[in-house]
């Protein structure tokens, strides 16, 4: 079905010299833009990294050194896309979680202004998770064969909280070492670790350093303050924040604790 557009949608993907948002660097960037009026533009482009392209990704991507050592470097290509992507909209799989927050630290670190609170970003992987039903029944019918009513009355507690233990044993086997091939398949068989996995938080940065609590409160989300209030941090610390800027994390999460210094200043 035909999407209907108000503006242009940029459709896009991006391959990458590794995961981490704050050090990784754009390898290739592809993208097509749908224009309101039907038409659309395609473009592909290879990028110079300006470093080595780790050879995990060479065998993944199956791009190599050789193939951007005469293309464009991002900072040479940043004026270009920031011009065909202004007023646009944005889409990609799982792009909300990485593709986006790579390509706006890529425009800070070109020193192209690009302003992505402007654009709607619509994330294909999230809405894949939220229109396939991820309830306990379906959950259930997955991963144990049988629905729930077959073996519970549903919407009761202690048949709900059995049905959950099964399910859970149930995944453990079904992505266990032994039946899968591919490592990014396998569950790990670990309290601490599941937990980490399944983990769900409502981020301020792109990286997840700071989080909003459930009064819209930010709160520091890794360290020595985790848990902790900015509010309540900033002040009493006020080398923290600098310690933040100085150190490798990304130009978005300095921006953000840069912001809220500014908001939880003292006087």
């Amino acid at each position: 079905m035909k999407l209907n557009l108000e503006r242009p949608l940029v459709i896009f993907d991006l391959e990458t010299t590794g995961l981490d948002v704050a050090t990784a660097r754009i390898i290739q960037i592809s993208y097509i833009i749908a224009h309101p009026d039907g038409n659309e533009e395609r473009n592909s482009s290879y990028v110079n990294p300006e470093r080595k392209i780790p050879s995990d990704v060479v065998q993944l991507t199956h791009i190599t050194d050789a193939m951007v050592k005469d293309a464009p470097t991002f900072k040479q290509l940043a004026p270009r896309l920031a011009k065909q992507f202004k007023g646009c909209d944005f889409a990609g799989f799982n792009s909300n979680n990485f593709d986006i927050p790579l390509l706006c630290e890529e425009f800070i670190r070109a020193g192209v202004k690009f302003d992505f609170t402007k654009a709607h970003l619509i994330d294909v992987c999230n809405i894949f998770k939220a229109m396939e039903k991820r309830n306990l029944a379906a959950a259930y019918k997955f991963y144990c064969g049988r629905k729930m009513e077959e073996d519970f009355q549903a919407h009761l507690a202690d048949q709900d909280t059995e049905a959950t233990w099964r399910v859970l044993q149930a995944q453990l086997d079904m992505y266990s070492p032994e039946k899968q091939t591919e490592p990014e398949r396998v569950l790990p068989n670990d309290v601490e670790a599941l937990a980490d996995f399944s983990s769900t938080r409502k981020t301020i940065d792109f990286a997840g350093r700071l989080v909003y609590n459930d009064k819209g409160e930010e709160v520091i989300n890794f360290g020595k303050y985790k848990g902790q209030l900015a509010k309540e941090v900033f002040p009493r610390d006020p080398g923290y924040v600098s310690w933040v800027l100085q150190s490798d994390f990304t130009q978005d999460t300095k921006r953000w604790f840069q912001a809220l210094r500014m908001k939880y200043a003292r006087g």
